[in-house]
């Protein structure tokens, strides 16, 4: 069944290869918080034609760092092959709400303008980076800088981020943004 709704979606999974004989499919988490799959029952597929289909889990495992998924319908490897290269994704709307004020979403920070407490602009942020220490803001310029800001995403650098406006207020120490 495809969803007619363009409601904004956030992607949770990247539907890889099928595993097994029984339409199982292996996909990579783009989550923090895998925990959720528990409780859904739902997942939006989203084709790289562009289509969203509403997918009902029927049943859900971990393996390592990845999740194995089962959805009615998809009986068989070679079904299950028709959803490998789809993001999987849930609405944005039930998304949990993060109990710590100073955390967010990756989703939440990409589009945000980031400028520093002076008001300069420096340019929007195409991209969260982990690199397993302090994430990075990977921030695409504005005027004649042609290579991306990398800003740690750290409480004494980016010193306001208002959700509302889209706005990152960034204090950068001397130097960071010469690089």
């Amino acid at each position: 069944m495809t969803d007619a709704a363009e409601e904004p979606l956030v992607a949770v999974a990247l539907a890889g290869k099928p595993r097994g004989i029984k339409g199982e499919l292996v996909a990579n988490l783009l989550t923090d918080y895998p925990e959720r799959f528990a409780d859904r029952k739902r997942l939006l597929a989203l084709h790289p034609d562009g289509r969203r289909e509403t997918l009902t889990v029927e049943s859900h495992w971990f393996q390592g760092n990845r999740v194995v998924l089962k959805f009615a319908g998809y009986d068989t490897p070679e079904q299950a092959k028709l959803l490998s290269g789809c993001e999987l994704a849930i609405p944005e709307a039930e998304c949990g709400r993060l109990d710590d004020p100073d955390e967010f979403y990756d989703w939440q920070l990409v589009g945000c303008c980031v400028e520093t407490l002076a008001g300069v602009r420096l340019g929007t942020v195409r991209e969260l980076l982990r690199t397993g220490g302090v994430e990075l803001l990977v921030v695409t310029p504005e005027g004649e800088r042609k290579a991306d800001y990398l800003i740690p995403f750290a409480r004494a650098i980016c010193t306001e981020v208002d959700l509302e406006q889209k706005v990152i207020k960034v204090d950068p120490p001397d130097g960071l943004l010469d690089l």
